[in-house]
């Protein structure tokens, strides 16, 4: 029975609507798995490197070959795809930041999408390793991106279904607290997404 891994990328600790949102997620599968162990990640405070050269280079060095160096630089990545595998439940909290996801978030996924490990290719062709996973995500915002005219300008979630579909998880549902701060949304914004909750 794998793992509940619930992945924070917020900065505003307690402030943050994407954290509460995800906690409540969390607390309601909980609920019906209370058997599963749950792991919580920040990604605001892991070592998540942005990617360099000396990193690609790992990334694409077969197992056999890597150095006493590579091995160490690879070290982060490796726990945090063996995280993932180790979970069938996946929380991602998500606010989002000028329309898009927190670069930290952004550095995780960097260092899960691993040759080899998550995704292998044949023929030119991707195909993901991760299968039977269950993906929740938990996106926060001040405006309403989920319908209406601002709906275009949502990268966070459109990229994320993306890249969790290419690693093989397919099966993912979205949950948003949204207008948080516009006139006429700002006081029923949260109230509203925590009970959409209740659908989990």
């Amino acid at each position: 029975m794998g793992n509940i891994l619930h992945i924070i990328s917020s900065a505003r600790g307690e402030a943050s609507n994407s954290i509460m949102l995800g906690n409540r997620i969390v607390e309601k599968l909980q609920q019906r798995h209370p058997g599963k162990e749950l792991v919580t990640i920040d990604v605001t405070r892991q070592p998540y490197e942005q990617l360099h050269g000396e990193l690609v280079t790992a990334y694409r060095t077969p197992q056999p070959s890597l150095t006493d160096a590579q091995q160490r630089l690879l070290q982060v990545s490796d726990e945090a795809v063996a995280q993932l595998m180790a979970a069938d439940i996946i929380v991602i909290g998500v606010p989002l930041y000028n329309f898009q996801m927190p670069a930290a978030l952004k550095a995780w996924i960097d260092h899960i999408v691993r040759p080899s490990k998550t995704v292998a290719y044949k023929d030119g062709m991707p195909a993901g390793l991760l299968s039977g996973q269950k993906a929740y995500l938990a996106i926060a915002s001040n405006g309403i991106y989920s319908e209406g005219p601002m709906s275009p300008y949502d990268f966070a979630e459109p990229y994320l279904r993306y890249i969790l579909g290419f690693l093989g998880i397919t099966d993912v549902s979205t949950y948003r607290i949204e207008g948080a701060g516009m006139t006429a949304t700002r006081d029923t914004a949260v109230a509203k997404g925590l009970a959409s909750v209740e659908s989990v």
